[in-house]
């Protein structure tokens, strides 16, 4: 990405995995793998080239992912969009003596008129330079600006005070007496009537109540980087209030994932963008954790954050097989038992070796044995972890453990040889000939 970007696009955050960092109530909506950003007015703004496009609620951000850089274009400056073409339909001479290649011409182009205050007016096309539904992301970039997200302020809640409208004097009546045939068909029509009704109301609360989710996650979320930005700036405060705001930070975490990637939004990327999503998910648990995870307990507190956008266990598998291709903390990892966990790259099996040593020494370890249990309470993980490290550390003969009647077996298969040993040192010593 260009320096000369900088200077017409305002810069976007991106987290350690590389995905952007999306404000306070910005949701995705659609992602699009290769696109080029191509002033076509102004010769003096420079084009961005091979990004990875996001459109959200709020922006389109052009991400750079070699260099790990992005930049945003707000969507309140645009103006107008204008529908998707392959050619410059604009000004016809303008093909003739453009400087881009001819192929450059045969990709969809998405034409925006922008205002911003550093180029005030100006025409820009997104060039589609891969295969992607150029239509259905044109039909959410309308949505997305025609909502204009970034205006709507949270509903107030009707309060109680609040007077309720008279119920109309025609919708209330004398109820008639059930009569004939007419009057069971209109006892069976006031039946359908209700259920209908019923059903109607259902929904709206139904509706209402993921509205009401949706905004306390977006609540969560502000809470928790105003936490992050108050710990960063009051250094001087005590442990005991440190303490404090990381367990409320967790809490908030906890609370769920507000744009999860979805198979609508990301189309061919989901798996590419779950498994950056899923690096930085685990990233606060595994700290917690000690630096190791089953892959089991992962899928559990992910699906839990994502909240009705559930992900199979195939998909988790996949998105954490694609790590090994980027640049992330994060590693998956299976043990010769073939349990599967996920741990970060720093995790080192000798501190762990070290810690099992130590708890080896004692003298219940050395007649007894180490029990998952014991290692899981010293190492402060799960049992079934525990076990593995137990096991990992026999593989690679750091600590054997033998039970009472390998021990006694082992013992008397070893004393004869002590005794010869023993006899043949006494005749050497006293001098006796050997026979």
């Amino acid at each position: 990405m260009s320096a000369a970007a900088a200077d017409w696009l305002p810069s976007a955050s991106v987290t350690a995995s590389g995905r952007p960092v999306l404000s306070a109530g910005e949701v995705e909506r659609n992602l699009v793998p290769l696109v080029d950003l191509e002033p076509e007015e102004n010769p003096h703004l420079a084009p961005l080239r091979a990004c990875l496009l996001a459109l959200t609620s709020h922006r389109l951000i052009f991400l750079h992912e070699p260099s790990r850089s992005a930049r945003g274009l707000p969507l309140a400056t645009v103006v107008h969009a204008y529908p998707p073409h392959r050619r410059h339909n604009h000004n016809p001479l303008r093909s003739l003596f453009s400087s881009s290649s001819s192929s450059s011409s045969q990709h969809h182009r998405i034409r925006l008129q922008i205002s911003m205050p550093s180029v005030r007016s100006e025409v820009i096309a997104i060039v589609v330079t891969c295969k992607a539904d150029v239509d259905v992301f044109f039909g959410r970039l309308l949505e997305a600006i025609r909502a204009r997200a970034w205006e709507v302020a949270p509903a107030a809640a009707p309060s109680s005070s609040t007077p309720v409208a008279d119920v109309p004097a025609e919708n209330v009546g004398i109820r008639m007496p059930v009569v004939g045939v007419s009057g069971i068909l209109r006892m069976e029509q006031e039946s359908w009537e209700s259920a209908g009704q019923n059903l109607q109301d259902a929904f709206q609360d139904l509706n209402a109540l993921m509205g009401k989710a949706k905004e306390m996650m977006q609540l969560a979320e502000k809470m928790r980087l105003k936490l992050l930005m108050n710990s960063s700036t009051e250094s001087n405060s005590n442990d005991e209030e440190m303490g404090s705001k990381q367990d409320m930070q967790d809490l908030l975490l906890s609370v769920g994932i507000v744009s999860p990637v979805t198979k609508e939004t990301a189309g061919a990327l989901y798996h590419q963008q779950l498994s950056l999503q899923l690096a930085d998910f685990v990233r606060i648990p595994l700290e917690k954790a000690g630096g190791m995870m089953a892959l089991v307990d992962v899928y559990c507190l992910f699906n839990r954050a994502r909240g009705t956008e559930l992900i199979s266990p195939e998909d988790l598998l996949q998105a954490c097989s694609l790590w090994e291709k980027v640049d992330v903390q994060v590693m998956l990892r299976k043990f010769d038992s073939g349990v599967k966990v996920i741990q970060t790259k720093t995790h080192s099996d000798e501190e762990v070796f070290a810690r099992i040593s130590s708890l080896a020494q004692k003298q219940d370890a050395l007649q007894k044995g180490i029990s998952p249990s014991d290692a899981a309470f010293t190492l402060g993980i799960a049992p079934a972890l525990a076990k593995e490290h137990l096991l990992n550390a026999e593989n690679k003969e750091m600590l054997v453990q033998m039970d009472s009647a390998s021990l006694s077996i082992y013992l008397m298969t070893l004393m004869p040889k002590i005794f010869t040993r023993k006899n043949l040192m006494d005749r050497t010593t006293c001098g006796s000939p050997l026979r």
